[in-house]
């Protein structure tokens, strides 16, 4: 049987070792509790189990982060992972489950769809799902938690022969240092079948926030309350794609609004699709910095909470300022064409 890599640093309280434990019962399990304890991680299952404190931090955790960095972008290649993370507040889970996912991938990990069992004060986050279960908020919260475990050990990526891929955007040909970069890597694609969606100004509003009733409705009858091409056009070529790009320049350490609004805009086709098959990938280029900020916020919407499947080196990021600047980076086309390689990598050739 394959073992579980149980990463589980720092001060752990009974009711969380409790969790775990219950999680991970009847797997062979290698437990890491601090970076003195790392052997090879490549090609492994590894859960991260998580306990922060009142600030939000667990030092152990970014101990053996750190340590694995240095080892080299390959440490965890090969290796597919899934977070289990409690806070002793309403705070935290979310965004330090971001940076997990995107220091891990930036080393070779790949995660599933839903890859986070998050844990705030009091369960309360789990109280939506009493709706659904006739279980206790801790019940809830362990049946999640050894779900999830039993997801990451029965995975196994299926590559995709003759891929559907779509890129989306809302940038200027003329202008846009993204733009530019994408074609870099589209020049080194070997893709018969992409299709490019240019989100233009005023063509997608944001979400109406429908009651759960109302956007059920709506997604069985494949609309949304305000139609358009978001019904058109990129609702259907999303559920169509094995494989979505976006491309995202960074406005203000944050995805651009249009782009945001089709995210937002996606909930109704999450009622009735699943997108754990379809893969996300990312340019994002910066002005001047935050290209992380943008990186997380995109695999927190698209990966952990609408649960599309994140492969290894998601993301290509580069700092340009003004428009053409992409072009002068020293190494950017080797960059580009190691990013298209890595695309190809999750189908068939």
């Amino acid at each position: 049987m394959e073992s579980i890599y149980l990463l589980i640093p720092g001060k752990i309280s009974n009711s969380f070792s409790d969790i775990i434990k219950k999680a991970t019962a009847g797997y062979n399990q290698i437990i890491i509790k601090t970076f003195e304890d790392i052997t090879d991680l490549k090609n492994k299952k590894i859960v991260f189990a998580i306990e922060l404190d009142e600030c939000g931090f667990n030092i152990s955790l970014f101990e053996i982060l750190l340590k694995l960095r240095k080892k080299g972008n390959d440490s965890l290649l090969g290796s597919s992972a899934v977070i289990i993370i409690q806070s002793p507040s309403e705070l935290f889970t979310k965004n330090i489950a971001q940076r997990i996912i995107f220091l891990a991938s930036l080393m070779g990990c790949r995660f599933p769809g839903h890859p986070v069992v998050e844990a705030t004060n009091n369960l309360h986050n789990f109280i939506t799902w009493q709706k659904i279960y006739n279980l206790s908020l801790k019940e809830i919260y362990q049946k999640q938690a050894k779900e999830l475990v039993d997801k990451l050990m029965d995975e196994k990526p299926i590559l995709i022969k003759n891929p559907k891929m779509l890129v989306l955007h809302s940038s200027s040909f003329k202008t846009s240092n993204t733009l530019m970069l994408w074609q870099m890597v589209k020049e080194n694609l070997k893709i018969k079948n992409l299709r490019e969606l240019h989100v233009e100004n005023g063509t997608v509003v944001d979400c109406r926030g429908c009651s759960y009733k109302t956007c059920v409705h709506y997604s069985q009858e494949k609309s949304c309350f305000y139609g358009g091409i978001m019904v058109k056009e990129i609702l259907p070529a999303i559920e169509d794609a094995d494989c979505t790009i976006w491309l995202c320049p960074n406005y203000n350490d944050a995805i651009s609004a249009k782009l945001m609004a089709v995210i937002n805009r996606l909930t109704v086709l999450y009622k009735r699709v699943r997108f754990w098959d379809k893969s996300l990938f990312s340019i994002i280029v910066s002005g001047n910095s935050g290209s992380d900020c943008v990186a997380e916020q995109l695999l927190g919407a698209l990966n952990i909470n609408k649960g599309f499947r994140l492969p290894p080196y998601f993301v290509l990021m580069a700092t340009a300022n003004d428009p053409g600047a992409i072009r002068k980076i020293k190494g950017i086309e080797k960059k580009a064409v190691k990013f298209a390689r890595n695309i190809m990598k999750e189908f068939k050739n």
